[in-house]
């Protein structure tokens, strides 16, 4: 049996999406390999030579084979790995029938096309190249892809025998044409795992050794849409940083600049509601990077719905309060975040005090003025864009605030402000009145007049700024709903259960064994 090895649970992702990233690649590789096979057999047959000695005499039936196993990976490839997430266990099982598939219908070929000989070795040559991609592509340890490539080739020895045994033309004497095949079936998976072992290897020398700037990159956290985020720690401080990277192919290399512009003011903004940004520079691969503050066990509000359901009132107020006060400093500084919404909050405990939200990814962020300019891209997240974003015809912080309004919606209400696909999404917010929350929550009139005041469509009928948003947030009567006693009990029951899913991790269970660690 195998081991499950004892990693913490975001490790553990990293490596599952990891590994179903590279069992995609190896499935679209070798549909397209089979598909050229086949493609060739078929000119061979139907075109060149379609009469016996030379066509086998089951050709036939080996079409059926071949259109079957074709269908089976184009579901796989396209139906199940690019649209599912797998387990690990699911995975493992997925390339180990990968690997017996492929050698069943390799195998089963030969023996059904007995009567020409040149094809007992086209099939071993393509089980040789698929043990080959398969070491390249995925990556392995030397013991997991010595079981993998073992498992290709074992219906292919036996078909060997087979041939072998029967009375069917070979191109050797039967015991040497046996022997030669295992021979080169066993020398293959040596080969194969010693090659995965090293480039395996380098692999993980390499991530270890991964470096941008003074910081040393430790695991991927995340990915959106323009860059990913890693924990990495300073050379000197040791101390634990997150660190955004935006690559050229993700942003267009046109927009670097710009970025690099935008995160050098958003260094200095300073309000305890904002991540902090420490650092930022380029790569000596181009890749533009900054440096900010680590939230450690945070959770964004997207998350936090999602696992917790709407929110109570009071946190709500609460946590709107200091999102007001990171927007007004930026605000007040000529900067939109452009980007606010519920994955953009980070709720944390910080310093002993709990509930402590922060704002972050002021990727999209831009000046008043860039706003003003006709022809401007429109970027965000379609559920919480302003009206006027939408049509082009100039922002100002309200922008901001009517995208807090939509937060503010769907903390209360467990729902967006409008549902749909993006366009559709999209016209709405320009055109169509929201629904006012009360007709999905029990809510407070008061706290109800101000979330819809937000979402008003003319920015002149919202709130003109974060600090007055923020003082009619804090006028509100004090909600029964959540305390201060509340936020540390949950935050408490938050990291028992933290600690309990990392010790459950580290308990061994049976599963499918590959000691990920050597994989």
């Amino acid at each position: 049996m195998f081991v499950r090895p004892s990693w913490s649970a975001t490790s553990e992702e990293e490596s599952r999406h990891q590994l179903q990233a590279r069992l995609t690649t190896l499935f679209k590789i070798m549909f397209w390999a089979f598909v050229l096979l086949i493609g060739a057999q078929a000119l061979l047959w139907e075109v060149l030579y379609k009469t016996e000695p030379y066509r086998p005499i089951y050709q036939d039936q080996i079409y059926v084979i071949a259109v079957a196993a074709l269908t089976l990976l184009a579901v796989i490839w396209r139906l199940i790995l690019i649209r599912r997430e797998l387990t690990m266990r699911q995975l493992y099982w997925l390339e180990m029938f990968f690997a017996t598939g492929c050698g069943t219908v390799l195998g089963s070929s030969a023996v059904l096309a007995y009567n020409f000989t040149p094809s007992q070795y086209v099939c071993l040559i393509y089980g040789m190249l698929g043990v080959f991609t398969r070491a390249i592509v995925v990556p392995s340890s030397g013991r997991w892809t010595a079981i993998v490539s073992s498992a290709t080739f074992a219906p292919m020895a036996a078909a060997a025998l087979i041939l072998g045994v029967s009375d069917v033309p070979l191109s050797a004497p039967a015991p040497l044409y046996v022997a030669g095949a295992w021979s080169l079936e066993a020398i293959t998976v040596l080969l194969a795992s010693i090659g995965s072992r090293i480039i395996y290897g380098l692999r993980r020398r390499v991530s270890a050794a991964m470096q941008i700037g003074q910081y040393k990159v430790e695991r991927r956290i995340e990915e959106g849409g323009m860059g990913q985020v890693f924990l990495a720690s300073h050379v000197l401080l040791r101390r634990p940083t997150a660190i955004k990277l935006l690559r050229p192919e993700r942003v267009g290399a046109d927009n670097l600049e710009r970025f690099e512009r935008e995160v050098r003011h958003m260094s200095q903004l300073t309000h305890p509601n904002t991540v902090a940004v420490f650092d930022y520079g380029r790569s000596a691969e181009g890749i533009f990077y900054y440096a900010m503050e680590y939230l450690g066990s945070g959770i964004n509000l997207e998350a936090l719905v999602a696992m917790y359901g709407k929110q109570p009132a009071g946190r709500v107020v609460q946590i709107l309060i200091q999102v007001c006060g990171a927007l007004q400093e930026a605000h007040a500084k000529q900067f939109l975040h452009r980007d606010v919404k519920p994955g953009n909050i980070i709720l944390c405990e910080r310093g002993g005090m709990p509930d402590v939200a922060k704002v972050v990814d002021f990727g999209l962020a831009a000046p008043f003025e860039d706003h003003r300019e006709p022809g401007h891209i429109l970027l965000g997240t379609p559920a919480y864009i302003a009206p006027e974003v939408i049509t082009g015809s100039g922002a100002d912080a309200t922008a901001d605030l009517y995208a807090l309004g939509a937060v503010a919606y769907f903390l209360l209400s467990g729902r967006r402000v409008f549902d749909g696909a993006s366009g559709e999404v999209l016209g709405k917010h320009v055109s169509v009145a929201p629904t006012l929350l009360s007709e999905h929550v029990a809510v407070a009139p008061a706290l109800e007049a101000i979330v819809m005041k937000c979402l008003a469509k003319k920015p002149a009928d919202r709130y003109q700024s974060a600090t007055e948003l923020a003082a009619a947030l804090r006028a509100l009567p004090a909600a029964t709903d959540w305390s201060d006693d509340d936020a540390r009990c949950w935050w408490l029951e938050r990291q028992r259960s933290e600690a309990a899913a990392i010790a459950a991790s580290a308990q061994p269970t049976l599963t499918i064994t590959v000691d990920l660690a050597q994989r």
